[in-house]
């Protein structure tokens, strides 16, 4: 039988309306993410991520610097959602994140992005930062697979989700990439403010491979289901790498897909703490890949060479 997303059995069962009727209740007192700001999105209320009842994108692009699984030969059709529900203070993509670069659209748009990436011959469609735009997405999803999107799903996120909403993308979502910022709730609030990260980012990802498993990548090389961590090695081993590579392993699933990524630089107001105002060494990230590779998981870097620079 041949492979198709997970979304287009559940519009065919009647069950994507449903759906979306209760993303879109989550709003009027919002938990869309961990952080349960309970505004009233639907009346106009505004809460930590700053968007209200309708969806706001930066842009959208063939994205072929992402995971290898994921690029392929055709690209990630990659669609950057404006603002987000975590706010790193050393966010390399502030300008979209904190400063609110892009424009409010409508479902009905994104669909017709997401059918023209397809048509661009995108391997999957990735959407980055997409919490806190949820109900939105969803409803453009449902749109698309009524005009012939059968692209895979990328549920491109930082980690910090509630399982309100997880529990509703259930049979939406093809592909969960989180990424798994900290291991210690003190770093966490430091750079963040949200001091329940690490156990909120743990519980997210044990739903996440409940409903996806193990990343399966087909004989292309494309994947088409499953789980793929993100992890950013900072200065200092701040971000926790080998208890979290650890955890990962014997909590998760040795067969755990991990990206271990290299590319911290000091960005927004990362200046102002010391330990990040510089970018990682060599050593560090060596360090981190040693024990990733000690804990056994998959990891993106031994399957495509590493297209890293240290500064």
């Amino acid at each position: 039988m041949e492979w198709e997303p997970v979304y287009v059995r559940t519009h065919e069962k009647g069950l994507l309306k449903e759906k979306i009727k209760e993303a879109y209740t989550l709003l009027e007192s919002c938990v869309l993410c961990a952080r349960r700001c309970g505004v009233n999105r639907l009346g106009g209320e505004e809460g930590f991520c700053k968007v209200r009842d309708e969806p706001v994108v930066s842009s959208f692009n063939p994205h072929f610097g992402e995971e290898t699984p994921l690029v392929g030969y055709g690209g990630s059709g990659t669609i950057f959602l404006t603002h987000c529900n975590l706010g790193c203070i050393f966010c390399q993509n502030y300008d979209i994140s904190h400063l609110g670069k892009g424009y409010v659209t409508s479902s009905a748009k994104i669909a017709e992005i997401m059918l023209s990436l397809q048509q661009r011959g995108c391997h999957n469609i990735n959407f980055v930062t997409p919490t806190h735009q949820m109900p939105f997405l969803i409803k453009a999803i449902e749109i698309a697979a009524e005009k012939g999107l059968s692209l895979p799903i990328v549920w491109n996120c930082g980690g910090y989700e509630s399982l309100d909403a997880l529990k509703i993308l259930d049979g939406i979502v093809d592909i969960y990439m989180p990424d798994f910022k900290f291991w210690d709730e003190r770093t966490a609030f430091r750079y963040t403010r949200a001091r329940s990260y690490p156990d909120v980012a743990r519980n997210a990802l044990r739903e996440m491979h409940r409903q996806v498993g193990d990343l399966y990548i087909n004989a292309e090389g494309i994947a088409l289901r499953g789980l793929l961590v993100r992890h950013l090695v900072l200065p200092e081993r701040l971000a926790g790498t080998k208890d979290l590579v650890r955890w990962l392993s014997e909590e998760i699933s040795p067969r755990t897909y991990l990206n271990v990524m290299a590319q911290y630089r000091p960005c927004y107001r990362a200046f102002e703490f010391l330990e990040l105002s510089r970018c990682i060494t060599e050593a560090e990230y060596n360090e981190a890949l040693g024990w990733a590779r000690d804990a056994g998981l998959r990891l993106d870097q031994d399957i495509a060479p590493i297209r890293r620079i240290f500064f």
